[in-house]
């Protein structure tokens, strides 16, 4: 009995909905970079696009017509991997830059990217509850609550913040992990999220420019 052929893994990176997913890897690489440099709010502008990203290759991916179930598990994959950057890493690495990396946050960094591995990891086993429903929240979603708070982030004292951002970072972490059905957001909310990111870029940018 012959072997099945493997193809090779660059041909995959060809593949319209992974090269979206690798745009969204890129935003995150910025993200991380501009958040260790300590420019938080170009973080949270390659962070949103990361988002953006994220939602576009499914809906590439669903739309595209031929592609072979390879193709298809591949992509899933890599999105779950990327995942892990751009939703564990990114948080946890802007908490300790925020917090100028004081041995004291090493631990809730540490919770952010386990709590990602064991949402992703377990998501990749059991999916959805049904359709329309996740167990627990979406990791995207605390990127994007994380971006709201950072509007509020002039009103505090620097210390005062990093106390905040830890907190509700590890109150996310916690609502990952639990059991509550959380909606999908699908369809016509990704108009919504366009939106969103669009405002948030131009508000961010507004921001960097005003410093300058």
């Amino acid at each position: 009995m012959s072997e099945k052929k493997q193809i090779g893994m660059l041909t995959f990176a060809k593949d319209l909905p992974n090269i979206c997913s690798l745009l969204g890897l890129l935003s995150a690489v910025l993200a991380i970079y501009f958040a260790i440099n300590g420019n938080f709010q170009a973080s949270i502008i390659g962070i949103l696009w990361a988002v953006l990203f994220d939602w576009y290759d499914g809906i590439i991916a669903r739309k595209m017509k031929g592609r072979t179930k390879e193709q298809a598990v591949f992509g899933a994959q890599l999105d779950s991997m990327i995942d892990i950057v751009s939703f564990g890493v990114f948080p946890a690495i802007l908490l300790l830059s925020y917090g100028h990396y004081n041995i004291w946050f090493i631990p809730g960094a540490f919770v952010i990217i386990a709590t990602s591995a064991i949402r992703l990891s377990y998501f990749n086993i059991y999916g959805l509850i049904d359709s329309k429903t996740y167990k627990g929240l979406a990791l995207d979603n605390n990127v994007l609550i994380l971006a709201f708070v950072f509007l509020f982030e002039n009103f505090f004292q620097h210390s005062t913040f990093s106390i905040l951002i830890y907190i509700i970072l590890l109150i996310l972490s916690a609502l990952n992990l639990s059991s509550i059905p959380t909606p999908k957001f699908a369809g016509k909310w990704v108009y919504a999220l366009v939106a969103y990111v669009v405002a948030m870029t131009i508000v961010f940018g507004w921001m960097l420019f005003d410093r300058v």
